[in-house]
């Protein structure tokens, strides 16, 4: 059967996405998860994934042709004939889909402007990235109809163009738009909860111990895992608000918040974050926020995550009142870990305490089921042997 690949929603700030490289070519198979085009967003370059087994069968969108949410890109001819075209852009297993994109219509596939059509090599092209840079604004850094080398972009990194700003100002803007969206549609309500982070540090500290400093946790990870514990456990937080209504997900994918080069912030997530243990998930926490800094990710972390984390401890904040990012229905932000005085059955001790605070949609919770969830983060963190 001939299905339709569209270009994916990749976040709710996302309205378009350069095609960089079509990584198959027509006649080739394509199995379920394997990448079949790189984009370029404001974010980095993305892998779209197929998340069906197929064949390529036509290349609609040509390489450097910037393309709306829904534009069609190629054609596939997959097996058994009844797998509908949504499925080709659809999350991983567990996850359910991203919010439905209105088609395009045909002219939507039109090639962008000569001015945008800047060609750089993929070294270029993620330095560029990492630089804040946005590809587009480099027509001047090489000879008309010539590559943009690495060295290039490194000639250009002592002195930034003006065009870098105007990149960062546009990434705000989308930024900003899209939680502006958020807060006006999304009846949100927060609950904050200081908890004793003595007992995890402790744990912590034990168990590194005994591994080698590669192996070793980070606070991060404990965090990440009660979260997805206490997600999978109590209804209304894990999963997408979607044609007014709540659709729960079975599978926990935890969207960590990871600051990028040039003022941007991604939050792809950590698959399946409730089933894994603690060395699995640094492990794919550690790749993770490698490959976001290096401006390359994966589409299906980026339309999977069915509840977010997000910190700014490493930066002193002490409380975090994040907003959500739909069509999720929930958000945690964490703050420092501040040795402060604390009550223990009736003394005064300093102990190392974290501060909660959780961002919900009172469209399938109240604060009363928020209490609930944060009690359960708490109660988790305070026995982390259960994690």
């Amino acid at each position: 059967m001939r299905v339709e690949f569209r270009l994916p929603s990749l976040g709710a700030d996302m309205e378009s996405a350069t095609l960089t490289e079509w990584l198959k070519q027509p006649g080739e198979h394509i199995h379920r998860g394997e990448a079949i085009a790189t984009v370029e967003t404001t974010k980095g370059l993305i892998d779209l994934e197929a998340y069906e087994d197929g064949t390529l069968s036509e290349l609609v969108a040509t390489p450097g042709t910037r393309l709306p949410v829904g534009a069609v890109m190629a054609h596939l001819e997959v097996e058994g004939g009844a797998a509908p075209a949504a499925e080709l852009n659809a999350p991983p297993p567990g996850a359910p889909a991203p919010p439905a994109q209105a088609p395009p219509p045909p002219a939507a596939t039109v090639r962008a402007p000569q001015a945008e059509r800047v060609r750089l090599s993929p070294a270029a092209r993620r330095r560029a990235h990492e630089l804040g840079i946005a590809p587009e604004t480099l027509a001047h850094a090489a000879a008309p109809g010539a590559i943009v080398h690495l060295q290039d972009i490194e000639r250009l990194a002592s002195a930034p163009p003006a065009a870098a700003n105007a990149a960062r100002a546009a990434m705000r803007e989308a930024i900003g738009a899209a939680m502006a969206r958020a807060k006006r549609e999304i009846p949100h309500y927060y609950l904050g909860q200081t908890l004793d982070f003595g007992p995890a540090r402790a744990w912590l500290t034990q168990h590194n111990a005994q591994l080698a400093v590669g192996e070793r946790l980070i606070e991060a990870v404990l965090l990440i895992k009660a979260v997805a514990l206490a997600a999978a456990r109590l209804e209304g937080f894990n999963g997408h608000w979607r044609e007014g209504r709540f659709e729960r997900s079975a599978a926990v994918h935890v969207g960590a918040a990871i600051a990028v080069r040039g003022g941007g912030l991604v939050a792809p997530a950590l698959l399946d974050a409730h089933a894994k243990d603690l060395a699995a998930l640094m492990s794919e926490f550690s790749a993770l926020v490698t490959r976001a800094r290096a401006g390359h990710l994966r589409s299906g972390e980026f339309t999977a995550a069915t509840i977010t984390l997000t910190s700014l401890g490493a930066d002193g904040v002490d409380v975090l009142y994040p907003i959500i990012n739909p069509p999720q229905v929930a958000i945690i932000g964490a703050g420092a870990i501040r040795d402060a005085p604390w009550a223990i059955e009736g003394r005064i001790e300093v102990r190392p305490l974290l501060t909660l605070a959780l961002a919900a949609d009172h469209r399938v919770t109240d604060g009363r089921l928020g209490a609930r969830f944060l009690r359960s983060i708490a109660e988790l963190l305070a026995d982390p042997q259960r994690l």
